[in-house]
């Protein structure tokens, strides 16, 4: 079972930020997961379009010019980072899942890629494209269908995974208060993967193993890797 760094190493650091990203990498993180906004055609690593939580602005993103976002604190002396600079900080290190926030993100995400491509030789079978709006993800997969698709889910449908089937994800991506064996079972039928969000509670580690699922975001990953690694009998 594959850990994936929720926003990085986001229980110890401040989340989506370089030093998150940093850490959880150090912690052997097999994946971190990130969250994009575009602003003025750039990708910025931000869960929230309102800035209080996370950072010492207030309002939205959107009030904001980009030189005035990149000012700002998001914890620690840290600032809000580009995509640009995490595929830089990740690239050949781990595999990473870009969750895209917001309606105009496929545009500026794909030409990012294009340049990633050029530029670094960054390896874009080393992502997962994910999102709770799976229009996006359907543009994506007419644009470029090579790159894979995580097909976010809250709910438990009632067709189980045959939504995520329809997009040509890779993968299905659950809320745990949601997931149970049904539904692992049907997405492993129908050749997907299953990632399950978000997992810091022993219990739940050790149910998701049983379940078979194939990776967790955790905020804590080297705690949750310690929990997975089963001990010997005797």
């Amino acid at each position: 079972m594959q850990i994936i760094a929720h926003r990085g190493a986001s229980g110890e650091y401040p989340e989506n930020t370089l030093l998150a990203i940093e850490q959880a990498i150090v912690q052997g993180a097999d994946a971190i997961e990130i969250d994009v906004f575009a602003v003025q055609g750039e990708l910025l690593v931000i869960h929230d379009h309102h800035l209080e939580r996370t950072t010492n602005g207030t309002g939205s993103i959107y009030q904001y010019s980009l030189a005035g976002l990149m000012q700002l604190d998001a914890g620690q002396g840290q600032r809000i980072p580009t995509l640009w600079q995490v595929l830089e900080l990740t690239h050949g290190k781990c595999w990473l899942n870009i969750e895209l926030k917001g309606n105009n993100t496929v545009a500026p995400l794909l030409a990012l890629l294009d340049k990633a491509e050029q530029q670094l030789g960054f390896d874009c079978q080393q992502l997962l494209i994910s999102s709770f709006n799976h229009h996006l993800l359907a543009v994506i997969k007419l644009k470029r269908p090579d790159l894979k698709l995580g097909a976010l889910t809250a709910s438990l449908p009632v067709d189980y995974a045959a939504f995520a089937s329809q997009l040509q994800a890779y993968s299905v991506n659950c809320d745990v208060s949601f997931i149970n064996q049904a539904m692992v079972d049907d997405a492993k039928a129908r050749g997907l993967k299953v990632y399950v969000y978000t997992v810091d509670q022993p219990d739940d580690i050790r149910r998701l193993q049983e379940y078979g699922v194939d990776g967790i975001f955790c905020n804590y990953p080297a705690r949750s890797r310690a929990l997975t690694i089963k001990k010997p009998a005797g």
